[in-house]
């Protein structure tokens, strides 16, 4: 399960990471919810390209728009079986641009502790993800949408939660954009990230509520108020 990511790298620094110029709209963001829009790279006409796209997979055969909020993941070991995917694993693959994401352990004094998982030099990375679009029957305008695709957890994740996002080494990420590629070796992608290359940081409980965005969310409440 990945349900909150950070993506706080700044548009130039994306730019030059990925190699792509980076939308008009992006902005530092230190607590990304479902619903909400996000960044990929996908494979355009011209090579890869950068867009801003809704979190939460809208498939166009959707009758009801709250499909999306089911689908924010895609289980690794089933992309090629749910209808809502499998369409996609062929020419619709994507990197949604992240730095870091949010799991929780129960607390020591009741309630939950979040975590924030990233690299271990803070450095941007890409998830594994789907892309879609639509035409919204309501308003006539083209709607774009992603998934993130999920795993089963490294040793790093595993005291947590029973998943993790695909974190795609970076010399992985053009093969998982390549349109020629075969599923097959597509789904051979989809593997825990390894562990030893990365951190968990206690962060604030102010994560919780998708109203708090900000830089204090990496740090932990009680340093905070020391």
């Amino acid at each position: 399960m990945c349900g909150r990511f950070t993506s706080s790298a700044g548009a130039e620094t994306l730019c030059e990471r990925f190699s792509v110029a980076i939308p008009d709209g992006y902005s530092e963001r230190y607590n990304v919810a479902p619903g909400q829009r996000v960044a990929i790279v996908r494979r355009g006409d011209d090579g890869p390209e950068a867009a801003l796209v809704r979190w939460g997979l809208l498939p166009h055969w959707a009758k009801d728009a709250k499909i999306a909020y089911k689908l924010i993941n895609a289980r690794a070991e089933t992309l090629a079986e749910k209808p809502a995917f499998r369409s996609l694993l062929g020419r619709y693959r994507c990197l949604v641009l992240a730095d870091g994401f949010y799991e929780w352990r129960p607390g020591a004094g009741g309630g939950r502790d979040p975590l924030h998982f990233r690299l271990a030099d803070g450095t941007p990375f890409a998830f594994a993800g789907l892309w879609t679009s639509r035409i919204d029957p309501d308003t006539g305008e083209l709607v774009e949408s992603c998934t993130i695709v999920t795993t089963s957890p490294n040793p790093l994740v595993a005291p947590v939660h029973d998943r993790m996002p695909v974190m795609l080494p970076r010399s992985l990420e053009d093969e998982w954009l390549d349109p020629e590629l075969s599923r097959e070796h597509a789904l051979s992608l989809l593997v825990p990230y390894a562990a030893e290359l990365m951190r968990a940081v206690p962060a604030s409980r102010r994560v919780n509520s998708i109203r708090n965005d900000d830089a204090r969310l990496l740090v932990a409440d009680e340093l905070l108020a020391a």
